[in-house]
């Protein structure tokens, strides 16, 4: 956490932060749970303000606000065609295109819930969503139909599959397809807590919950940021991460489409071709996940990064080390950084640029912004109860667990949950500061500082133990990814016999430049030695989600067994003070708890 505030700072930040969150409350506030505006009202009413502005760009092809209404409106009348209407589920397997959003658009306009799939899952990750949204179709694309096909082939289920570009979806089809728009009468009985998509978290640490997301939840992520990026129609927002995703497919998407702005849009995030993109298409903004900015400043230098256009950057997840060089690199001042899980009632806002900081809840506004932060027992997180059975609030400075308060008549902070009910309820603590409250559960430690900012820490349960020592993942991930040579990197513990506790090991995406010896001299240097990695594994681009994040649940149950025929793992070995490949001795002495470790000189005049 960084200086505190002086007393003429902290005015001017309680000002911003008072009258920013108002402009965000005005603008969002007619989002309510039972008002008739949804989706669909709210980009028609957009596109007939600005329906000759360009609205996507994409792979050479520039697309009006009214072609894209025409291409929803023909999506809708096919799907219609097909016995499609209100309250049935369609799941869309598609990588990024202006057509995801269109189908999903136009399938909104009949009152149909969409369910936005993960387009790199395969198999039972794949079945799994497809049967916890309860699609009865699936619409996928050419190059990712044959994923499905196989996909569907070794399971029992039955869906409708749809591909683009083929069939009824072909081009010459759909030209033949009414481009009027359907009838309101469609989803006139429908309400702004209704279903409107499915957003699926990210699957890092297990199987992927589908999160229902409203009419008005939706609404609200779509233009809760057009006023902290004072966004205008003459933006182009550069776009890389998964549409699927929240923060690009609803954040990202929503505070262009609803001012006018164009998107420029790429299939997925390539780090060399980055700064071309964003200087050959004059991009003024772009939506970024921690991650990607760290592929960033990990590129060489390009001249490149002085000659853009970029004004502002939103997005969620930049730690304090990254933003700093991130803006001493490129010259960027004006950062949004925003807190809140897909399917949380929890949403922060950094309206003023500070490093490392997910967002500001003054004292003032307390009351009208419910988000605490309440101790908890970090080894089995569970919050602590005072003996009137009430939880206590998280001391400035002392990291807790992020919840915010459950008000079911505010759609800013209700809580739709899961399609599933009991992973509902593990998110819901209750009895929290009074009798009968209730309060979303984020998993999120944080920690507040004097002057109200909050600051991540780590993911609840990251945490473990090591030498008698508590061992957080998120500050020893700082330290890996800051190393020379790591692309990125994952934390976490894993067992080793008759030891106590789960010993470091860290997941890492690599550069050819990547030296063992140096990474060994980096964390021996910036650690304690609890908190040293054992051991690494080296992996390829296969095993990042679609956010550039690393799959834990992966990785981590492979432990420290090398893949067959790789020499994928690597043992610290403080002798030669580096990490070498793991060998079969070393997997034996593991069996009998043994690490390696310097020789030990005999003490002299021990007992024998």
């Amino acid at each position: 956490m960084t200086d505190r505030l002086s007393l003429a700072g902290r005015i001017q930040s309680d000002w911003r932060y008072i009258f920013g969150l108002r402009d965000v409350e005005k603008l969002t506030g007619k989002f309510g749970p039972d008002a008739i505006h949804l989706v669909p009202d709210e980009l028609e009413s957009s596109i007939d303000r600005f329906g000759s502005n360009t609205a996507f760009v994409f792979e050479g092809v520039e697309t009006s606000y009214r072609e894209m209404d025409d291409r929803a409106n023909r999506f809708a009348n096919w799907a219609a065609g097909q016995g499609v209407s209100a309250g049935d589920t369609v799941a869309l397997f598609l990588d990024n295109r202006p057509d995801l959003v269109s189908m999903w658009f136009g399938l909104s306009k009949l009152g149909v819930t969409v369910a936005l799939i993960n387009s790199n899952l395969s198999g039972n990750g794949l079945i799994h969503c497809l049967r916890s949204a309860g699609a009865r179709a699936v619409v996928t694309c050419e190059e990712l139909a044959p994923v499905l096909a196989g996909t569907l082939s070794a399971s029992q289920d039955d869906f409708t599959v749809h591909v683009l570009g083929e069939d009824q979806l072909a081009e010459e089809a759909l030209e033949g397809v009414s481009a009027q728009r359907p009838s309101r009468e469609n989803r006139a009985h429908l309400r702004g807590k209704d279903v409107a998509l499915y957003i699926y978290t990210s699957g890092t640490t297990g199987l992927p919950k589908a999160a229902r997301m409203s009419h008005s939840r939706c609404l609200i992520m779509m233009s809760a940021l057009i006023r902290p990026t004072k966004v205008t129609p003459s933006d182009r927002v550069y776009e890389t991460l998964p549409l699927y995703h929240g923060t690009t497919g609803l954040c990202g998407v929503g505070l262009a489409l609803l001012s006018g702005a164009a998107i420029i849009l790429r299939r997925k995030f390539s780090a060399s071709a980055f700064w071309p993109d964003i200087v050959e298409h004059k991009a003024t903004m772009f939506v970024y996940v921690g991650e990607v900015c760290r592929y960033l400043i990990n590129q060489p230098p390009s001249e490149l990064e002085q000659q853009h256009n970029v004004r502002c950057i939103l997005g969620n997840g930049l730690r304090a080390d990254v933003w700093q060089k991130l803006q001493a690199r490129i010259g960027i001042q004006k950062i949004v950084e925003f807190y809140g899980s897909t399917e949380g009632n929890i949403s922060l806002l950094n309206l003023d640029s500070r490093a490392g900081a997910v967002g500001r809840v003054p004292p003032l506004i307390r009351d009208r912004m419910p988000v605490r932060i309440v101790a908890v027992d970090r080894a089995s997180g569970a919050a602590f109860r005072e003996p009137n059975g009430l939880c206590r609030e998280a001391a400035t400075g002392e990291p807790g667990e992020a919840i915010g308060e459950i008000r079911l008549e505010d759609a800013r902070w209700r809580f739709d949950g899961y399609n599933d009910k009991q992973a509902t309820e593990k998110k819901i603590l209750r009895d929290v500061f009074r009798h009968g409250d209730a309060w979303f559960r984020s998993g999120d430690l944080m920690k507040q500082d004097h002057d109200g900012y909050f600051y991540f820490v780590d993911r609840m349960g990251d945490t473990f133990r090591w030498k008698s020592e508590n061992v957080s993942t998120s500050e020893v991930e700082l330290v890996v990814n800051s190393a020379p040579g790591v692309e990125v990197g994952a934390v976490f513990g894993v067992e080793v016999p008759r030891n106590e506790g789960r010993a470091g090991m860290a997941a890492i995406c690599v550069a050819p430049e990547f030296d063992p010896s140096a990474f060994y001299a980096h964390v021996d240097a910036e650690l304690p030695t609890y908190a040293r990695p054992v051991f690494l594994r080296l992996l390829k681009n296969q095993v990042l989600t679609g956010t550039m994040k690393i799959r834990k649940t992966e990785v981590q149950q492979a432990s420290y067994q090398p893949t067959p025929g790789a020499a994928d793992v690597l043992i610290a070995d403080p002798t030669q003070k580096t990490y070498r490949p793991i060998t079969p001795e070393d997997l034996n002495n593991l069996k009998e708890g043994h690490l390696p470790g310097p020789k030990r000189k005999a003490k002299t005049g021990s007992k024998p």
